[in-house]
């Protein structure tokens, strides 16, 4: 598997859960492991979750409903972006676009019971579907 810069997995646009494992199998290092927590993470908050790659990142959203999440690796973190993170409480402190917020996972500094929380309250809001605003 090729890795483009920042150690990003180049992985095929595709939906379901094998791209998206094959991302987080191919992310380098430490990542790899950041990647599966987050996936285990999610599916466990979001039962009725659907999975792809897009733009070399896994996305998760809601049938019917757009994407809430996705995350990309780089050279020393893996960024997590909520497309409505600006109704997140409390916001994720990254960013300053419109509606999307982000956190930067380093090595060992997941907090699960924060991003679980993030999680639940970003599924459960109208979610961004590529080409709206």
């Amino acid at each position: 598997m090729k890795l483009l810069s920042g150690g990003n997995p180049q992985i095929a646009k595709a939906d379901g859960d094998a791209p998206v494992q094959a991302y987080i199998a191919g992310m380098p290092g430490w990542k790899s492991d950041v990647g599966r927590r987050l996936d285990a993470l999610i599916v466990r908050n979001v039962p009725n979750v659907r999975k792809a790659v897009k733009w070399n990142s896994p996305m998760y959203g809601i049938e019917g409903q757009g994407l809430f999440l996705g995350f990309h690796t780089f050279t020393h973190y893996v960024k997590v972006s909520f497309f409505r993170g600006t109704s997140l409480r409390p916001v994720p402190p990254g960013g300053t676009g419109k509606d999307a917020r982000w956190i930067d996972i380093h090595e060992d500094d997941l907090d699960e019971a924060q991003m679980a929380a993030w999680v639940k309250q970003a599924a459960a809001l109208p979610g961004w579907v590529p080409g709206q605003p």
